[in-house]
């Protein structure tokens, strides 16, 4: 095996994983502490990154495009909050279903008015273009870095709030006992808005970071979505932990699958066979992942306490 394309897969799977982790713990905290099934979590990954798109042309600057975009995602987040997911809390997940479909539609129709039906190609600066040598035989594009190194940030800063700091303690006590964090006098309402507001910046945050590999552009974050919803269930629904050793786990085995095991089974049947078997079958290991946990953990690898 060529170590340097291990090492060089790794990383890759490393991003992916990354990647996942900020748009699924988005989505954890909202479906594990406001028990509201977003479908439309995708759209703000997309929202995120039309924004930065748009700035990062009108300013000339990527940094300060994504830190203007932020918090404008933020806001988006929050109106759909306050005007949309408030008013579904007390229904039934089906409602959120639908409503959330809907969502999806509404705000890939109002993508479309604003910025047209063509992807943004978002440019980097000169600094985040080049190339960074780990070593002789293994050379990683300098932004491929940045991504990681940012995505290592959020995880911290997540750690950080949810177990050392008042506002993280309130969103434990909403995911294990939201009736008795009310009873205590919280403004759960606020709280709430919050959550769904950080979970849009993370979402906004993966979508911007991938936005100058693939660009910018209407359904983005369809397939993302589908394999958040598979990193929660796998780390279990409202656990931070979970979510970032699952995205861990799943962006390395999707990485990793889709890179060597058509190797592996030439080692054991015909080259066109192994060829035509290969792809399908890294398609489904992330399925095949899920299904394993939940036969022996149904709530997934660690889930939350709850009273």
């Amino acid at each position: 095996m060529d170590f340097s394309l291990l090492i060089v897969q790794v990383l890759n799977g490393l991003q992916l994983g990354l990647l996942l982790f900020l748009v699924a713990s988005g989505l954890t905290l909202v479906f594990g502490i406001l028990d509201f099934v977003n479908l439309a979590h995708a759209s703000l990954y997309m929202v995120g990154a039309m924004i930065c798109a748009s700035l990062t042309i009108a300013l000339n600057s990527f940094v300060l495009a994504v830190l203007i975009a932020l918090p404008l995602t933020a806001l988006v987040g929050w109106g759909i909050e306050r005007f949309i997911a408030r008013r579904l809390y007390g229904r039934d997940h089906l409602d959120h279903v639908l409503a959330t479909f809907g969502l999806i539609l509404v705000l890939g129709t109002i993508a479309h008015l604003i910025w047209g039906p063509k992807g943004i190609s978002v440019p980097l600066p000169n600094v985040l273009r080049g190339q960074v040598a780990l070593s002789e035989t293994v050379v990683l594009p300098t932004y491929r870095l940045v991504i990681i190194g940012t995505g290592l940030a959020a995880a911290a800063f997540l750690f950080w709030l949810v177990n050392y700091t008042r506002l993280g303690m309130l969103i434990r006590a909403g995911a294990s006992n939201r009736a008795m964090v009310a009873a205590l006098g919280i403004n759960i309402e606020r709280l709430f808005s919050f959550v769904f507001a950080l979970g849009a910046v993370l979402a906004g945050l993966a979508g911007m970071l991938i936005a100058p590999i693939t660009e910018a552009s209407l359904g983005m974050g369809n397939s993302i979505i589908i394999t958040s919803f598979v990193v929660i269930i796998v780390g279990g629904i409202g656990s931070m932990k979970g979510a970032f050793v699952a995205a861990m786990l799943i962006g390395l085995i999707d990485t990793l699958g889709r890179a060597f095991l058509d190797d592996f089974f030439k080692l054991f049947m015909s080259v066109n066979a192994a060829e035509n078997s290969a792809p399908a079958l890294s398609a489904m290991l992330i399925y095949l992942i899920m299904a394993v946990v939940l036969a022996v953990k149904p709530k997934g690898l660690f889930p939350p306490k709850v009273r």
